[in-house]
């Protein structure tokens, strides 16, 4: 049995775009090590990305590959959460320029990851089996990514009184857009009637533990929930995430069937 195309898209452009993002910082890291483990991250990311486009594809036919899925769809046809597409920097217009925020980028991989290692986990008992052969190797690179954002959490929150102020205002902005985990979506919809799917609504306990947990050890305040909840994972995005494809796009659109 097969997850639902739309469902395998969702869970590969969460990982193309973060890593997308998180690839930005590639030469640019605040020390040599976390330049490298960023990189490394992002690696990971985009390699989850390719094997759940590579189901996709090979579902869709008609010619579709890993790579018209990432570099031919446009801003309305990704299926990502919102907050993964957001810049790393306090937000702002998408056209504005500023310096990345290195705890904007911890604060927002270590609540991804959160989710990860619980989405992982559970569909490693997909119906799918391609899926849940992604899910087992995914599951260990999330984990690595959880310990690594969640030890600079700590570091930065029980840090300094700037690095303090700065991982708040962080978990400020971005904690609200966590709540477009727990909403429905037609494919995660599907996913979970017919078997290759989950619940996201049962994992809600367990990601707020794992987050409450690190926000008291890093003497951080968990601010409060409410607001708008986010529409990525229905193609409804932020103005940020054109920005990102229209750069991470442009060499394959500029040479439609080139072969490197």
């Amino acid at each position: 049995m097969n997850a639902p195309v739309d469902y395998l898209l969702h869970l590969a452009d969460n990982a193309l775009i973060l890593g997308q993002r998180n690839a930005e910082w590639c030469g640019h890291g605040p020390i040599l090590e976390e330049d490298i483990a960023l990189s490394n991250n992002s690696l990971d990311l985009i390699g989850q990305a390719r094997m759940l486009y590579q189901h996709a594809a090979a579902q869709i036919g008609k010619g579709a590959t890993e790579d018209t899925l990432a570099y031919f769809r446009d801003v309305p046809d990704f299926r990502n959460y919102t907050l993964c597409e957001l810049p790393h920097m306090p937000l702002m217009a998408a056209t504005s320029a500023g310096d990345r925020d290195f705890a904007m980028t911890i604060v927002r991989n270590f609540l991804y990851s959160s989710l990860m290692v619980l989405v992982w986990d559970q569909l490693q008992n997909s119906k799918d089996a391609q899926l849940a052969a992604i899910a087992a190797k995914s599951l260990k690179e999330a984990r690595y990514h959880l310990r690594h954002s969640r030890d600079w959490l700590v570091r930065l929150g029980d840090g300094t009184e700037v690095s303090h102020a700065k991982v708040q205002a962080a978990l400020d902005q971005l904690l609200p857009y966590t709540q477009e985990f727990w909403s429905t979506s037609p494919q995660e919809s599907a996913a979970l009637a017919n078997g290759t799917g989950i619940d996201m609504a049962a994992l809600q306990a367990d990601w707020n533990q794992i987050v409450d947990e690190a926000l008291q050890e890093a003497t951080l305040q968990r601010p409060a929930a409410g607001g708008f909840v986010p529409t990525g994972k229905q193609g409804i995005h932020s103005e940020h995430l054109g920005f990102v494809l229209a750069e991470m796009q442009s060499l394959a659109r500029q040479h439609p069937g080139a072969t490197w």
